[in-house]
């Protein structure tokens, strides 16, 4: 295999879709069609290769932007794997960056959907040749010919020029890995070989310029051995191991140092390399202080590039030392000097988010609940214990106005919910700016509406549509500040005691409302153990015993009954749940709700003051 591939023998594609439209599952097929791996290697029999962290696998998205390489005929092949969600928007500009062209994955039944539109256009401001891939066509609601005319209608939206509306157009059945360029061809395909030629065809080879190394740092890699590699395409000039090189941050500083290592991809390896050409995508060390969208040249004619331009954050949440009486007994990092350490050391490589600190509490700004939930995730896996307070949105004033973020919400429901999705978004503020019924027992609704009246939305639907309903929301704008709406949610069912939840007192819990805990589990007074089923916070002793008497009646364990299994929330559900009195307690084993101030005296003089 040679390495050194010219410029012009190179493609550097990202590829682009919403979630679950089947983008790593079209990828798997080009690295195993390829012969990326050989026959006998373990990933020939793996699908979601690219999607290796864990949090990725479990939730079937993708939240890193990765990139890969394949050799075919002639040709090498960058791609570059983009989150699919907007709440990764930093993710994916800053891969966006390093690519020519892009594939745009849509499924056949849904169509474009939101995250669709925001990547795309993305893409087309940066000027990337797009190729279009209906996949999922072999799915008994699929409709080919008004998919074709929503994306042709998405496009007329977002296009600037008459060439943006140009596209060639595939279709797939991904989890088979054929396609082809016409739904007749479809039938005698067996591999993607269509769109890979298409790729060398329709996507152009990376434009360099004549003159000395210069990159643009777009990702960054840790190891222990070689320290930071510094992620990034070559815009101009070769790069040779050893050669002298300077950092350009962001504060303009000039920072020496040289290329100690070299690396390009090839399928999931990186491969050292002496020498790398304008165009490639390469992962270099050599400087242990250089950040995502620094510049890295060479010494002789150090000139900057323009800097990775990202969205403002738009959601806020509040994080802190655990200060529950369960603090310290189930994590490994648990006081304010730890965590603060590794917020920091995450803002190296998540450039989409922002942290300040406010005394012992530390903000963290992000471009979504999705975002911020993933991180929350990610340390509470690695042995972090802390609070987290209920989501704020970020307003901004201009011109002497407060304005605020507003979001589309577009949401899928059966047609027998529709009244469900008007009401509950009346209720919460949403103007409603398209419906329509795909003729097939569906309904798909259009909202804008503020982003702060969109928290615990999921959590409502799903509950009111019977697990029915797919929300989707994307950043629009932002607006002039409306009014709070009042509470939505119930009360909650709050423990009055401490030690261990008893059935006897679960079962009182479960006539006043649902419970989140199960007998057996320890509770402290002020722990949220459920949902009241009215508007109001009601106290309950759920560690309460049956008292015991000499009499036998045929009919005393009977009333008790059996339990109702109790609702077990997620992260994102959780977060979802809280109200501004209250916290999350995020343990590596546990999630607990409680109330800011825990013992009812403390309540109600903070209620008073």
């Amino acid at each position: 295999m040679n390495n050194e591939f010219k410029s012009d023998k190179i493609r550097n594609v990202a590829v682009i879709a919403h979630v679950d439209h089947g983008k790593t599952t079209l990828i798997d097929f080009m690295l195993k069609q390829s012969h990326t791996f050989r026959e006998n290697e373990a990933e020939m029999s793996q699908t979601t290769i690219l999607d290796s962290n864990p949090l990725e696998r479990e939730r079937g998205i993708t939240i890193l932007a990765k990139n890969t390489a394949i050799y075919y005929k002639d040709y090498k092949i960058n791609i570059i794997d983009t989150p699919g969600h907007a709440d990764f928007s930093g993710e994916v500009e800053r891969t966006l960056n390093m690519a020519d062209g892009a594939l745009l994955i849509i499924d056949a039944q849904e169509g474009p959907m939101p995250q669709t539109k925001f990547v795309l256009k993305k893409a087309i401001e940066l000027g990337l040749k797009i190729i279009v891939v209906l996949n999922k066509i072999d799915k008994k609601l699929a409709d080919v010919n008004q998919t074709i005319n929503r994306t042709n209608d998405l496009f007329l939206e977002l296009a600037t020029t008459t060439e943006h509306l140009e596209f060639p157009v595939y279709y797939a059945i991904g989890r088979e890995g054929r396609a082809a360029g016409s739904l007749d061809e479809l039938t005698n395909s067996t591999t993607l070989e269509p769109i890979l030629n298409e790729i060398i065809e329709y996507i152009p080879a990376p434009s360099v310029e004549e003159g000395t190394f210069q990159m643009l740092v777009s990702n960054l890699d840790f190891d222990t051995h070689k320290g930071k590699h510094a992620i990034g395409r070559i815009r101009r000039g070769n790069l040779n191991k050893g050669q002298s090189l300077v950092i350009i941050n962001e504060q303009g500083q000039k920072i020496s140092g040289r290329a100690e290592s070299i690396r390009i991809s090839h399928g999931l390896k990186k491969i050292e390399v002496d020498e790398a050409f304008a165009g490639d995508i390469i992962d270099m060390t050599g400087f242990a202080n250089v950040a995502i969208g620094d510049t890295i040249t060479d010494s002789t004619n150090p000139e900057p590039l323009p800097r990775i331009i990202l969205e403002e954050p738009t959601i806020k949440i509040a994080i802190s030392a655990n200060t529950s009486p369960f603090a310290g007994r189930e994590g490994k990092f648990t006081n304010s000097r730890q965590i603060l350490e590794r917020l920091v050391k995450e803002l190296e490589t998540n450039i989409s988010l922002r942290l300040e600190k406010e005394g012992e509490r530390m903000i963290l700004s992000g471009r979504g609940e999705l975002h911020l939930s993933i991180l929350v995730e990610t340390l509470r896996r690695e042995g972090y214990e802390f609070q987290v307070e209920k989501p704020q949105v970020i307003t901004k004033t201009v011109d002497g106005q407060t304005l605020e973020p507003v979001e589309v919400a577009i949401i899928d429901v059966p047609d027998e919910f529709v009244g469900i999705i008007t009401t509950e978004m009346g209720k919460r503020k949403g103007q409603m700016i398209d419906m329509h019924s795909d003729g097939k027992g569906n309904t798909r609704f259009e909202f804008k509406i503020p982003s702060k009246n969109l928290f615990g939305i999921r959590n409502d639907l799903l509950t009111n549509t019977k697990g029915t309903a797919v929300v989707n929301t994307v950043f629009f704008d932002f607006e002039p500040l409306t009014p709070p709406i009042p509470k939505i949610r119930n009360g909650v069912l709050i423990a009055s005691e401490g030690g261990n939840a008893l059935k006897y007192g679960l079962n009182n819990a479960q006539g006043r409302g649902i419970t989140f805990i199960e007998p057996g589990t320890p509770v402290y007074e002020g722990m949220i153990v459920g949902e009241n089923a009215k508007q109001d916070d009601i106290e309950i002793n759920v560690t309460k015993e049956k008292k015991q008497t000499n009499m036998r009646a045929s009919t005393s364990d009977v009333t008790l009954g059996a339990l109702t299994p109790p609702t077990i929330l997620s992260l994102e559900e959780c977060i979802d749940f809280l109200e501004d009195d209250e916290l999350l307690e995020v343990t590596p084993q546990n999630l607990r709700l409680r109330k800011k101030y825990l013992s009812r005296l403390d309540r109600v003089r903070q209620a008073r003051a």
